[in-house]
């Protein structure tokens, strides 16, 4: 496990909100046969999942009981074991065919009690800054680290001001997501670096600690924490996030005194792994019960907010998919699973743990599906195959427009599905509306009152529906 690091999240999670090269399929991957569009019974069904979902639909009440009477969801946190068994008691209730923990060891980071900042110069009263810690990021000394703050927007304006410029001071990376760009995704991907490797590349010029800009577009006073990776050739520094409104506020004092000063407090720490598990809901397949369509999210949360939309949306929906096709009797070809994945956040152990385990029992995976992204408006799917499998699936397009599921093309999958992709399995990402997700992601804002009803239980639908065509037509 320990050649899987925290940058292996993060790198996955920036390569899904871009498309991919294609590959072709081994051997042994499946290999559909022509087009097959679809029937009258289908829309007819498919009207059946929505009517289900909308009037007797079941991840709303369940996320208000994930979020209120468990919360956030770190992982190897109390509330992470709770949420495990949870979610293996919901299933069962759910009358799910098998329901089974698959243990993995996961990371245990702790955020502690103590963090916050304070900025100082000679022409102004000292004011506090909320901070919150960056995922793994090592304590400052109790005392605190006094430094003076230097900003820069990049990697290159960093190494362009040299060690003498850099060397014991607090570096401050500002560079903001770009609002000019409709796939706000694709805004996070262009400034996610400075997050993840920001500490690193600092440390690499005697930087003492650093300050990272919030990952969101909104300008408010709450901090956005996620995980930071730390390389093996420098040494490792403290690390911390500041909101976009403290992040300009900070950038205007810089600029009248370039003298300021930083003191930074943090007291978290990394304690030994600990034992936890994925959570794997089956209905068995009544024609290839030896074959596996996946449907998943991930059921730790960072340790701010109640994790709702990063990713309770996901865990409830994904259970949705399994309940809508028992209650209405729709049986299902193949062995459909729901599969609750633990540790996403910092170190997708449970994602390498699933896929590492298909691949001893040598199972065939035929699909796999990951909801991630929220619980907004439905918006289609994003397609990690080659392209003959997503013309297949766009052939599906008069079926699914109808309930906005208009988004379909090849892009990313997501950091849980995504080590399956060795064993060449088709992977899609579901796709709501992209433009309030990272108003909450990582955030104490990331609470059940954010998220909509009608949207959460139409996402469960629209996976649903997805997921009943490729059971019916994703044949050999």
């Amino acid at each position: 496990m320990q050649k899987y690091s925290i940058l292996f999240v993060c790198l996955s999670i920036c390569a899904s909100l871009f498309a991919q090269k294609n590959k072709k399929p081994a051997t042994t991957a499946q290999t559909p046969s022509p087009v097959v569009a679809y029937n009258p019974e289908d829309a007819a069904n498919l009207r059946k999942i929505y009517d289900e979902a909308l009037t007797n639909g079941q991840s709303y009440a369940h996320l208000r009981f994930l979020c209120k009477n468990i919360g956030a969801r770190l992982s190897a946190s109390p509330q992470a074991l709770q949420a495990v068994e949870w979610g293996r008691d919901v299933m069962k209730k759910m009358g799910f065919d098998t329901v089974y923990l698959q243990p993995c060891y996961v990371p245990q980071w702790v955020r502690g009690g103590e963090e916050g900042a304070i900025v100082s110069s000679n022409k102004n009263m000292a004011a506090s800054v909320e901070t919150f810690a960056l995922g793994g990021s090592i304590p400052t000394p109790l005392s605190g680290i006094k430094a003076e703050a230097v900003e820069v927007q990049d990697f290159n304006e960093l190494m362009a001001l040299g060690e003498a410029k850099v060397k014991g001071k607090i570096v401050f990376f500002n560079r903001p997501m770009n609002p000019k760009l409709i796939n706000t995704f694709n805004a996070y991907g262009g400034c996610v670096s400075q997050r993840i490797s920001g500490a690193s590349e600092a440390s690499q010029l005697g930087a003492a600690a650093v300050l990272v800009r919030s990952m969101t577009l909104l300008h408010d006073e709450h901090p956005h924490t996620g995980s930071v990776h730390y390389d093996s050739l420098s040494p490792k520094i403290p690390a911390a996030a500041i909101s976009t409104q403290s992040a300009d506020e900070l950038s205007k004092k810089l600029k009248a005194d370039p003298r300021l000063e930083f003191l930074l407090r943090l007291s978290c720490q990394t304690l030994p792994d600990v034992l936890s598990y994925n959570v794997i809901g089956e209905l068995k397949g009544s024609e290839f019960p030896k074959e596996y369509i996946v449907v998943g999210g991930h059921l730790d949360s960072w340790d701010k907010g109640e994790g709702a939309h990063d990713d309770g949306a996901g865990i409830v929906q994904s259970m949705e998919v399994l309940r809508l096709f028992k209650d209405l009797n729709i049986r299902p070809k193949h062995t459909l699973r729901a599969v609750l994945f633990m540790n996403e956040e910092n170190g997708a152990r449970g994602a390498i743990r699933y896929a590492d385990e298909a691949a001893k029992n040598k199972e065939k995976h035929i699909f796999a599906l990951e909801s991630d992204r929220g619980g907004f408006t439905p918006r289609g799917f994003s397609l990690d195959m080659d392209s003959v499998l997503i013309a297949k699936i766009q052939a599906w397009k008069p079926l699914l427009e109808p309930y906005g599921l208009h988004d379909i093309a090849k892009g990313g999958s997501g950091v849980d599905i995504g080590p399956l992709k060795k064993q060449n399995v088709p992977l899609a990402g579901y796709i709501p509306d992209p433009q309030r997700y990272f108003d909450y992601h990582h955030a104490d804002t990331d609470v059940f009152e954010a998220v909509n009803q009608r949207e959460l239980e139409l996402g469960g639908a629209g996976m649903a529906a997805l997921i009943y065509l490729i059971d019916k037509y994703w044949v050999k």
